[in-house]
């Protein structure tokens, strides 16, 4: 399977809306990267993937990836200095969780588009949208192999 083909033009439009709309509250920047088999720590792999797509950069350091790795059945919910310094602890695992019960049930889209949703919502607590935020990284999916 070319995990590139995994999600229908519509899931695909669904989960980039969702991220732009995600970002209209709030100055955290939020990222999807989906590939298919990794080896080891899932938490390891999407750390290796926000760095290699430079979600540390951010002026607030405040990016948050959500990955997915389709063979191996695992995802992963990790945010940079900069909001891992402002929430409390098991900030994210509501996240999980319902991303989980959407993921359960094959609707992998509709896991992304709650759990990018639910991000937002909670990130504007900590981040708000402030009028001179720049969108500082792509709406768009990534794919790894």
């Amino acid at each position: 399977m070319n995990v590139r083909n995994f999600f229908s033009a519509a899931e695909r439009l669904a989960i980039t809306n969702a991220i732009a709309e995600a970002e209209k509250n709030t100055s955290g920047e939020i990222r999807v990267h989906v590939e298919d088999t990794f080896r080891g720590e899932v938490l390891d792999q999407a750390s290796f993937i926000f760095k290699k797509l430079k979600m540390h950069e951010t002026g607030q350091r405040n990016g948050v990836l959500i990955y997915l790795a389709l063979k191996n059945r695992q995802f992963a919910i990790i945010g940079d200095a900069g909001i891992n310094l402002k929430v409390p602890e098991g900030f994210w695992d509501q996240i999980k969780e319902k991303m989980a019960g959407e993921f359960r049930e094959g609707r992998f889209a509709d896991g992304l588009v709650a759990g990018i949703t639910l991000s937002g919502e909670k990130l504007k607590e900590h981040f708000p949208y402030q009028s001179n935020d720049e969108n500082e990284l792509t709406n768009e999916i990534s794919f790894g192999k």
